[in-house]
């Protein structure tokens, strides 16, 4: 059985923030490298071609990571970061 995946009110708000979309988060949480994380959670570490231009200055790499935490029935994104290179 394939697990929903819920976004708390903070990882909404540092999506919006740290410019990572909902897409990309999923995807980084499908496809990215695992690492344990503090307090039993998970980092899913992914990196993706961006060559755009984030906060007046352009990158070529947009590194998502997402922090989730798993749950019986789903996977629940405590906070998302961004890395741009």
């Amino acid at each position: 059985m394939k697990k929903t995946t819920s976004f708390t009110k903070h990882a909404l708000e540092q999506m919006k923030e740290r410019g990572a979309t909902r897409d990309e988060v999923e995807f980084a949480i499908l496809k990215g490298k695992k690492e344990r994380a503090k307090g039993n959670r998970i980092m899913h570490r992914l990196t993706l071609p961006f060559n755009k231009t984030w906060t007046d200055k352009h990158y070529t790499w947009k590194q998502v990571v997402p922090i989730t935490a798993e749950e019986e029935n789903e996977i629940v994104v405590v906070t998302v970061l961004t890395f741009y290179f």
